[in-house]
């Protein structure tokens, strides 16, 4: 009976992979972690992946029958009718790697296996079970290590030819610093956590000695993160404020961009720099609504992404509900 089958939801990272099993209902039933075997370019991911679910499906007694699918998150460039990524660097995935087929073939299984892009699969997650409340039109935004985007409208992943919903490589800042796409002024220079601290270490030269703390740990060559800036500046440290300023305008700028285009209902700020929470919020919407088109900014509204690390695997397990 389809109501009692079980959904293996699964995020791929850089340094663990994230496994859940998911009802039917969309609630998470278990979900564990193992570390992302990176070494001879990555070729033991997809076989610790398969021995993950496996011990859990003996640990539970759950056969094939049991199953409704596997739905996966990965980095990279997803081929979505092949079921395989390319590219995903982070995995030491250079060349096309076969995931569903070699999956499909262990089990045996008829189940879908179905892979999508991480950063779209973080945006179904919350539009399912987080900030996103089932609108049919949402935008995720993740601010980590760089700046990931998912875009949903009309209930459907925008994916375009496979690369779509980049967010954190559309144009920002003229002259801007390199980014490792091999562009320059990518929204993810100054956006990303490295690229707040990037920007702090410029405008600590070209700025007065404002007596700031962050300021004189860079005038001394000691370390600053994007959350020392946060938490400064809304101490009302006056050189972190500046810093914030900056960065978040580019940010609500870029989302006045994307929101003129999408019109979504909801546009969702997650990862680890959003734990700046509500400080950060204000700041982007405060520059959202300067630049963006009045009538969509009255229709859009910005929130903090809910799920954390569980929006991946929801995500994932979304894929295959979808698909049923």
């Amino acid at each position: 009976m389809i109501m009692t089958k079980k959904i293996f939801g699964i995020d791929l990272g850089g340094t663990s992979i994230k496994l859940s099993v998911v009802s039917i209902e969309g609630e998470i039933i278990d979900k564990w972690s193992v570390p992302t075997d990176t070494k001879e370019d990555g070729q033991h991911i997809i076989p610790d992946l398969i021995l993950a679910v496996q011990e859990k499906m003996l640990e539970n007694n759950w056969t094939n029958e049991d199953i409704l699918g596997i739905g996966m998150g990965s980095p990279g460039f997803v081929n979505r009718e092949k079921g395989t990524v390319t590219g995903a660097y982070n995995l030491a995935w250079v060349e096309e790697q076969p995931v569903a087929d070699l999956i499909r073939s262990h089990f045996n299984a008829d189940w879908p296996i179905l892979i999508e892009n991480d950063a779209n699969v973080a945006a179904l997650g919350e539009q399912w079970k987080g900030a996103g409340d089932h609108a049919d039109n949402v935008i995720l935004v993740t601010l980590g290590t760089g700046v990931g985007g998912g875009v949903i409208v009309n209930d459907q992943l925008v994916v375009g030819q496979g690369a779509a919903g980049e967010i954190g490589h559309m144009f920002s800042k003229d002259g801007g610093r390199k980014c490792t796409c091999g562009q320059h002024g990518c929204l993810e220079t100054v956006a990303s956590a490295s690229g707040i601290v990037w920007t702090a270490g410029e405008l600590a030269y070209t700025m007065d000695d404002t007596g700031s703390i962050i300021q004189g740990r860079i005038f001394n060559g000691d370390p600053v993160t994007s959350e020392d800036i946060f938490r400064a500046a809304e101490a009302g440290d006056r050189f972190a404020e500046a810093v914030v300023d900056d960065t978040m305008g580019h940010l609500g700028r870029a989302l006045g961009q994307v929101a003129a285009v999408t019109n979504p209902q909801y546009i969702l700020i997650g990862g680890g720099v959003a734990n700046a929470g509500q400080y950060l919020l204000d700041k982007v919407t405060d520059h959202f609504h300067k630049s963006v088109y009045p009538g969509v900014g009255e229709t859009t509204s910005i929130r903090l992404a809910t799920l954390g690390n569980d929006a991946g695997v929801y995500g994932a397990a979304s894929l295959v509900m979808k698909n049923v």
